[in-house]
Order: C-alpha cells, then structure tokens, then sequence
C-alpha cells in the first residue's frame, strides 16, 4: 500500500514504510538480517545498500514510520534512547558550546550531558522550563540548544512547547523535544515549533518490553545530514531485529496509548483519595499546574502518574514492595504495569544535584491490563501505610 501523508495517524502508523515483499508478496515486510549488500559492480549497490552501519531496509521501513508519525521529513534510529541523544548533540555541539536543560531533565539524559559531554567542554545551564524568565536568564551567548522534556520524567511536567519554540529561536537555538512520555500519538513537537523530537523507542513506541532503541526525528536538512553522519560514522544503529519490533510496536501504539491514557486517569483519581498519598502528579487532573497545557497542546495525557507518599521514604518502599499487578522494574511504556522509586532507580544519578528528585516519591508506568484490577491492587497495597 502506497501511504498518503494526509492519511491520519492510525492508518499511518500500520502503513507508513510497510510496502508488501515485492518478491513473495508477503503483506508483513521480511527481517534483513544482512550485514552487507551484494553489489552489482564496485560500488554499484541496490537501493542503495552497502553495509548495515550505514543503511539496512528494515531500519529504512522504521525510519520512514517514524517520520510519518511525527509529521517528519527524516528519522533516525538507533540502538537506544541515549545513543539517539548522543548523536544529535555529538552533531549539533562542539567543544565550548552551551546547552540549556530545565530542571526535571531525565536522569539519564542530565548524566550524559553533564558528566560526557562536560567532560568533552560543553557546558550547560538547569532552567525552570515552565517559567521564561529563568529560561532566558540560563541562555548564554555559547547557548546552542534548548532542551524541552514534555511531560517530564518522573515528575509529569508539562511545558508549553511552542511557546519555547518561540523563545529559543528568537535566541538563535535548536530546540528539541523529548517526545517520549507522549509519543507521537499524543503529541507531535514538529508542528508546534521545535526542531527536533527524540524518543527512547524502548517505551511507548516498541510497547512491549522487549526491544532497546531510540530515535531522532526532523524536517532540517541541515540537522538531519549531521545526524546522519553521526549514526553511520559512529554506528550505534538498530539491528534489524530490534527495529522490526519497533515497526511491530508502532502499529498498535494509537490503540495502546488510548487505553494507557485511560487507565491512567482511573489510577490517579483513585491515588488522590487515598490518605496515604502527599500528592499526585497526572497532567489529566484538573489541579495539575500543567493541565490546561498539557489539554491544548495533547490528545491525551498519558500513562505514567507519579505521586509522593506521607509516610516518607520507607512509605514508598513499603509501596513498590507491596503491590501485585504493578511489577517492581526500571524502564515504562509497556503493556504491563510497572513500579519504581525513581531515587533509589532511574534517577539515582541525579541525587545530591539541583535534579535530585523526592526520596518519597513513587512512578507507576500504567499498563492496559483491567483498570479495576490495577485500581485493587495499588488499594490494598497503600492500606496501613
């Protein structure tokens, strides 16, 4: 099938870069588990395949999805979320040079740039994303990059992406987004302003907790040729079997994130009546700081919901300890339901930094299984705490 890019999202994402095998016919595109091309004289390659590093067909399927998806002109996968990151500043930066970061950045992201990149003589400033003030005041005249995590991770803020789209071009920046909380099925950075998008395609996008990848996705060619240069000069690549279950993922990620959305709004209402909860953090309520953004700029909020318990810390152990449904794992965006401390997990890197994140605070990444369930299960596991 020959996609239109006027098709809507759902259509696209079970389409886009999906031809039919032109040989057998076969409705799904085959696996190239090839790491090299015949050549039909020297340098006269098929489709332009020589070697995996620089292109193989099914990475090119994925590549083209992902555009698709986000309203792109080219994509750009690679083995994970921070490889994806550390070509696109590794392109976009050299020596000298100044990123701008808020202050709830993931941890993963802060440590690459912090501790990597520092090392490598790029600087940085922490920023308050969600006031401008502090954000022009964190630009400098080495400032390169503005970079926008929307909602962020793990405390679900939300920002207004065009709004800085705006501010960082009036000061001559690439802003980009890290798309992957949302995903292209709730939120497509590209047509609100921003330069970039970057996901970690091991979450929401692959969707079932068996692929690592990661993406950057943009309509400036001149981003895109030193990104591509970056993937094949450095190779850190998805292997075709990686990026076949990505393709796989994406084709039921606008069902999977309606029903995340859902059951993640019936999680966070049940959370705030619980006594043992401080506070909730879901863009989809009302009193979320970020909740009129996060319902113009968004078709939907989201499944992860954070919140802080009133017992403190050992409150929150006894939490990730307790439930049944909820598993206690790193990572999010799968189908099942997961639990962590990000203090102690994902964001330990950060303690003791102007991210260090609440010791008391808990992140549930919310699957699709039966809402009552998840609903009993986190119930009973927060009675008596």
């Amino acid at each position: 099938m020959t996609t239109a890019p006027d098709r809507r999202f759902a259509t696209l994402a079970i389409h886009a870069g999906q031809s039919p095998d032109a040989t057998t016919g076969a409705i799904i595109p085959p696996i190239f588990q090839s790491s090299t091309h015949v050549q039909d004289g020297v340098g006269v390659m098929r489709e332009g395949y020589e070697y995996n590093r620089s292109a193989n067909p099914t990475r090119t399927s994925l590549q083209e999805q992902l555009a698709a998806l986000e309203g792109a002109d080219h994509a750009f996968s690679f083995a994970s979320g921070l490889a994806a990151e550390d070509a696109l500043l590794r392109g976009l930066l050299t020596p000298g040079d100044h990123i701008v970061i808020g202050n709830d950045v993931y941890g993963g992201t802060y440590r690459l740039i912090n501790r990597v990149f520092g090392a490598w003589g790029v600087e940085h400033s922490v920023v308050d994303l969600t006031d401008a003030a502090s954000v022009e005041a964190g630009i400098t005249e080495r400032s390169r990059i503005l970079w926008v995590e929307t909602p962020s991770n793990p405390l679900l803020s939300v920002v207004d992406i065009a709004a800085l789209a705006e501010l960082g071009h009036r000061h001559g920046l690439v802003v980009v987004v890290d798309n992957t909380f949302a995903t292209p099925a709730l939120q497509q950075p590209l047509a609100l302003g921003a330069d970039v998008v970057v996901h970690s395609t091991t979450k929401y996008i692959g969707g079932h907790s068996d692929v690592l990848g990661g993406a950057v996705v943009t309509s400036d060619a001149d981003i895109a040729e030193k990104v591509g240069f970056q993937q094949f000069a450095v190779g850190g690549v998805s292997a075709p079997m990686d990026a076949w279950l990505t393709t796989r993922g994406l084709k039921t990620l606008d069902v999977r994130m309606r029903r995340h959305s859902e059951n993640a709004a019936r999680v966070a209402e049940a959370l705030g009546q619980s006594p043992a909860v401080e506070r909730v953090y879901y863009p989809g309520l009302a009193d979320h700081p970020g909740h009129a953004i996060a319902a113009r700029q968004m078709r939907g909020f989201g499944g992860m919901v954070s919140v802080t318990l009133t017992g403190g810390p050992e409150a929150a152990a006894a939490l990730v300890a307790r439930t049944r449904v909820f598993q206690l794992a790193e990572s999010l965006g799968g189908v099942e339901s997961l639990i962590s401390l990000p203090a102690r997990m994902t964001h330990a890197s950060v303690v003791g930094t102007e991210l260090e994140v609440p010791a008391n605070l808990v992140r549930l990444s919310v699957g699709i299984e039966d809402v009552d369930d998840l609903v009993e299960d986190l119930t009973a596991a927060l009675a008596g705490l």
